[in-house]
């Protein structure tokens, strides 16, 4: 069994500058993201030698750990995949249909993502996802890396709304960042992750 591995960057740290500084994506990736990929490790380990010694009142504790590791994890990786120097503007063909068909237009949408990673209390993540159940586009909130989510749903698109991915930069204008990070969005990256879930 492998362990977890902290992925390569699809650019260079200062190819972003128009929504963030290459200082804060390299603090972001190289230092944040990687912890929560050792902490994920670490949390497999421990459970492993947990159930090795039959000692099962550690492992709630333990699985919440892996909860919060391994979905910064995900959810870090997804977000680097999101974006890229070449990005901005909207999306078109399919991805586009369906937002207009389950948000009514591309600017009603832009404009829930945008108010749900803003209005996050405390730290956590604004994401449009992909809901298999209704068959239909959601736009969620995540709190730290996880709960408050559809169980079952597919994120596409996910905004960063923790305070070191924009604090250094933006201070403590959340909405300045979340503005800037549509100039970045790669929408091939995000539709290509729809058509995957109509597949």
């Amino acid at each position: 069994m492998g362990a977890y591995t902290l992925p390569d960057l699809p650019y260079d740290y200062s190819a972003l500058e128009r929504a963030m500084s290459a200082e804060i994506l390299e603090l972001h990736h190289s230092k944040h993201h990687l912890a929560y990929v050792n902490g994920a490790n670490q949390t497999l380990e421990q459970l492993a030698e947990a159930r090795d010694k039959e000692q099962f009142g550690s492992l709630v504790g333990l699985q919440k750990t892996l909860g919060f590791h391994l979905s910064g994890h995900v959810l870090h990786s997804l977000f680097w995949e999101n974006l890229s120097p070449e990005g901005g503007d909207r999306p078109e063909g399919a991805l586009a249909d369906a937002i207009t068909e389950h948000f009514g237009s591309f600017e009603a949408f832009r404009g829930q993502l945008t108010a749900a990673t803003v209005g996050v209390q405390g730290s956590g993540w604004g994401i449009l996802s992909w809901e298999p159940l209704g068959g239909r586009l959601i736009v969620e909130q995540v709190y730290d890396h996880h709960g408050n989510v559809g169980q079952g749903t597919t994120p596409l698109l996910a905004f960063d709304a923790w305070e070191h991915a924009y604090y250094l930069q933006y201070r403590n204008v959340r909405p300045d960042y979340v503005t800037r990070l549509w100039d970045v969005v790669n929408w091939q990256d995000v539709s290509a992750r729809y058509a995957a879930t109509q597949g």
